[in-house]
């Protein structure tokens, strides 16, 4: 096919999502039991938009362009069949993202979808090959495993010509152990540093946002605030103007780890559940308008579960005194887990920002 034949189906893809956005973000949450649908709809019609923007106009057939010094000419081959393993807290955009990379570089490719989020993301593909039929384009270039289970990921991705994995970790060690080529992506815990001397009205609005957006599933979603010791009340004061309340008292501290981390594990029944719903499992009374726990660690890195990726709307406060001792706390809780994922920092200073 040509390019402008890849790119007109790499486009449809993204169309399909965008134009269906409501009705797939309340599919997803039906079956999920994850998030919100305010915040999916968004999703959905941000995602797509962004992928296809970043895509269009790219050349991903033939020659791509030759190096004049070293006379290496580039030319474009497609690998075959990728295999994507997709996740239930994004079952709408991972695929529809993965399918418009796949299709942009001449590829076709087969999605198993999390089993809580098979017919949500099985609709997708449908709705999607619907419209990719009536414009000529060839049967079966996405498809979805019908049925979840752990005998046909492990088949899929053995036979597949590239895996891309996104979830758990156990799901990218899975891809990383196929004997298949792979890419994997596994937990997302972003460290959030702010600045001493940053606006942080500019910051706290953005950080609250970023960590309740469809009730703090995705991944890089902020999970801990590493703020200067000596605005800390500051920083904590315009928390509460956006909603945030601070667990600070130990007993309550001691209460929510041990709704959320149940024998040292995030539980399950709080990934994508509102800070309501999280607060009264730890028995916690607080405002109806709260969208984020912020909650006072007593520790940081492997002394503490809350330094791990939290998939709801609590973050870990931190305090420090020195720009070296913030980054150490990034530091270590990184090493626990999320690991080469990202980091947001809210700073003025260049020298700060390039030494972290």
């Amino acid at each position: 096919m040509t390019q402008e034949q890849v790119d007109l189906a790499v486009k449809t893809i993204g169309k399909v999502v965008y134009e269906n956005a409501e009705y797939l973000a309340k599919l997803a949450v039906e079956e999920t039991r994850m998030g919100n649908v305010e915040d999916k709809i968004a999703k959905n019609k941000q995602k797509a938009g962004i992928v296809w923007n970043n895509l269009r106009g790219k050349k991903s057939r033939g020659i791509l362009d030759t190096d004049e010094k070293t006379g290496i000419t580039r030319v474009a081959k497609p690998v075959g069949v990728v295999a994507a393993i997709t996740p239930c807290t994004n079952p709408i955009v991972t695929p529809m993202s993965n399918a418009m990379f796949a299709l942009k570089c001449g590829n076709a490719i087969i999605i198993t979808a999390h089993h809580r989020a098979v017919a949500c993301s099985g609709k997708t593909i449908e709705m999607i090959n619907d419209e990719l039929r009536k414009l000529g384009y060839p049967e079966h270039l996405i498809q979805i495993l019908d049925q979840h289970s752990r005998e046909h990921t492990r088949n899929l991705i053995s036979s597949a010509d590239v895996v891309i994995a996104t979830g758990g970790a156990g799901m990218v060690t899975a891809a990383y152990s196929s004997g298949r080529p792979a890419l994997g992506v596994g937990a997302g815990n972003v460290q959030c540093i702010i600045d001493e001397g940053y606006d942080y009205k500019v910051a706290v609005p953005k950080i609250i946002t970023g960590r309740s957006y469809d009730y703090g599933i995705i991944c890089s979603g902020e999970q801990n605030a590493i703020t200067p010791a000596s605005k800390v009340d500051e920083l904590v004061a315009e928390y509460k103007k956006n909603h945030g309340v601070l667990i600070d008292d130990p007993a309550q501290v001691d209460a929510l780890r041990s709704a959320m981390f149940p024998g040292g594990v995030m539980n399950k029944d709080l990934v994508g559940q509102s800070a309501l719903k999280v607060a009264a499992a730890a028995g916690i009374d607080v405002p109806e308008d709260t969208r984020v726990l912020l909650v006072k660690a007593p520790a940081y890195g492997k002394d503490d579960y809350f330094s791990e990726e939290k998939m709801c709307p609590v973050m870990a406060l931190y305090t420090y005194d020195t720009w070296d001792e913030a980054i150490a706390i990034a530091d270590a809780n990184l090493s626990v887990a999320g690991r080469g994922h990202s980091v947001s920092i809210h700073s003025n200073n260049q020298a700060h920002i390039e030494k972290a």
